[in-house]
């Protein structure tokens, strides 16, 4: 998202969507739809996954917009976000890949440090962590979110969140190669 599309959501445009208007709703679903779906995409382990979180989040937003409070573009890019990654956690939670990450990421071979050629790129490494600690890397180190706002949104302890970041950091430490620093 560009800052000239987001300052093209003027409050104008912000209370058209309120008021139900389809074409300020289609203005607000262009502006942000690249940031939803990157997040998504960063969060779920498929880009199917994160086409669904899309979808979701705004839908959620056509029925909620009348009942958003803020002002101001940047308080509808915070709501807009904490829709997506709450979208997204809920993707997560319905258990389609716990059982299977788990497995996967256990058993999955880290790269040899001696060979250059094994070393996988940051991307690829994400992949390989469990959904729920690619969650709390991604909210964290990326999106900025806290320690307390990725436990409220998780229903999780404070030091859930900062335990599954150290053994996240920990493992991408490991797979990237001990020169990689998170």
């Amino acid at each position: 998202m560009t800052n000239a599309v987001i300052a093209a959501i003027d409050d104008i445009a912000i209370q058209r969507a309120k008021a139900g208007d389809i074409n300020a709703l289609e203005h607000v679903y262009r502006a942000y739809e690249g940031m939803v779906y990157s997040m998504a995409r960063r969060i779920c382990s498929s880009p199917e996954d994160a086409e669904d979180v899309l979808q979701e989040t705004f839908l959620e937003v056509c029925r909620s917009m009348g009942a958003f409070r803020g002002s101001g573009d940047g308080s509808l890019t915070a709501w807009i976000k904490r829709l997506a990654a709450s979208k997204a956690l809920m993707k997560i939670r319905r258990g389609k890949y716990r059982q299977t990450e788990e497995l996967f990421e256990d058993a999955a071979p880290a790269p040899s440090q001696g060979d250059a050629s094994l070393r996988m790129d940051l991307e690829t490494v994400m992949q390989r962590l469990s959904s729920t600690a690619r969650a709390v890397v991604w909210l964290h180190d990326v999106e900025g979110y806290t320690h307390e706002d990725i436990a409220e949104l998780m229903g999780k302890s404070v030091s859930f969140s900062k335990s599954q970041l150290s053994r996240a950091h920990a493992r991408l430490r490991k797979w990237l190669g001990e020169e990689a620093v998170c």
